[in-house]
C-alpha cells in the first residue's frame, strides 16, 4: 500500500495541515499510522464523514446497475447519452449509435475514412469518468478528484503526448473561451481553491449553487483542453450528492447552454431554464424507470 504525508492529504481534500493530523491523532483516517513524529496516511484514504449522507434513489440505482452490468437501464442510458451530447459539443465525429456500439461491445464496430482516433479514446474515458464519479458521488469535491477527471479523460490522447498539454494538472499556457480572456496559468491555482472553498460552505446546495459553480468554472477554464466536458461532468456529480435530479446538455440546447453562461450574472435565466428543460428531459427518463425523485 502507498502512503502520502499530512500535507498531500490535507492539498487533495481542501483542509488544513491541522485538520488533518487532528484527524489522524482521533484515529478517523483508518490505517494511518506514526513513524516518529510523522503520520503515514494510505494514499487511497477519504475524509471522515460527519454522519451518515443520504444517497438518493438515482444514485442507488445507478450503483445498483453497474455493479450489475445492467443494460437498458438508467445507467445505460446516462453513459450513452451524456458521454454522446458532451462530447458531441466539443466537436467528436461519432454518432449516438457508434458511442452506443462503444459502450455495449468495447469495440469500434463500423468507422469511416473520418473517425478519430482521439474521438474514441475520449469516448472511452468518458465512459471511466462517469463511473468514477457514481462511486466517489457522496465525496467532498476537491481540486484532487477534478484534475484525475481531467487525466482520464485525457488518457491515451494526442494531448496526452505533448510535454506542454499537462494532461491531469492546471494549463500552462493562456486560453480563451468564445473569444473571451480566460484566468492566466500562474492564477489558476487560487481561483480554483477560492471557487471549491465557497461551493463547498454551501450546507444546502441548490441548482443555482451548481449552475454559478459551472460558469465560474468554465470562466476559470483551469486545463487546456477538456474543460467544457470535465465542467459537465462536474455538474453531474455535484447533482447526484445532493440530490437534485441530473440533466444532461443536448444538442437541441447548446446555442441555449452557450448564450446561458455568457449571460449569467446579467440574466441567469437564460442557463437556469435551459437546464430545467434538460432536467425536464431526464425526469421523463427516471419516470420510465420507476426512480423516485
Amino acid at each position: 500500500m502507498d502512503f502520502i504525508s499530512v500535507s498531500e492529504f490535507a492539498g487533495r481534500h481542501g483542509i488544513s495541515e491541522r485538520t488533518a493530523r487532528n484527524y489522524c491523532s482521533q484515529g478517523k483516517i483508518d490505517g494511518a499510522f506514526l513513524t516518529g513524529k510523522v503520520w503515514n496516511i494510505p494514499a487511497n484514504a477519504e475524509l471522515p464523514r460527519k454522519g451518515k449522507a443520504k444517497v438518493s434513489p438515482l444514485l442507488t440505482r445507478l450503483r445498483q446497475e453497474r455493479e450489475a452490468r445492467l443494460k437498458g437501464g438508467i445507467y445505460h442510458r446516462t453513459q450513452i447519452e451524456l458521454t454522446y451530447s458532451s462530447n458531441h459539443i466539443e466537436g467528436s465525429r461519432l454518432t449516438r449509435e457508434q458511442t452506443r456500439y462503444i459502450f455495449e461491445t468495447n469495440t469500434l464496430g463500423i468507422t469511416t475514412e473520418n473517425t478519430r482516433i482521439d474521438d474514441i479514446m475520449e469516448t472511452v474515458n468518458h465512459f471511466r469518468c462517469i463511473d468514477y464519479i457514481i462511486e466517489h458521488a457522496m465525496d467532498r469535491i476537491t481540486e484532487h478528484h477534478i484534475k484525475h477527471l481531467h487525466l482520464m479523460l485525457k488518457a491515451n490522447t494526442s494531448d496526452s503526448q505533448k510535454d506542454w498539454f499537462a494532461v491531469g494538472e492546471y494549463k500552462r499556457l493562456p486560453n480563451e473561451v468564445g473569444g473571451e480572456e480566460t484566468v492566466l496559468p500562474e492564477d489558476v491555482s487560487k481561483h480554483m481553491k477560492a471557487l471549491l472553498a465557497e461551493y463547498n460552505a454551501v450546507r444546502q446546495v441548490s441548482l443555482s449553487d451548481v449552475l454559478d459553480f459551472h460558469v465560474r468554472f468554465e470562466r476559470i477554464h483551469p486545463f487546456q483542453d477538456g474543460n467544457g466536458r470535465i465542467g459537465r461532468l462536474l455538474m453531474f456529480w455535484q447533482c447526484l450528492q445532493a440530490s437534485i435530479v441530473p440533466f444532461i446538455i443536448t444538442e437541441d440546447l447548446r446555442l441555449f447552454y452557450y448564450r446561458g453562461i455568457q449571460n449569467w450574472g446579467r440574466v441567469d435565466g437564460f442557463l437556469t431554464d435551459t437546464c430545467l428543460t434538460a432536467q425536464d428531459n431526464y425526469k421523463a427518463a427516471l419516470d420510465y424507470f420507476a426512480i423516485k425523485y
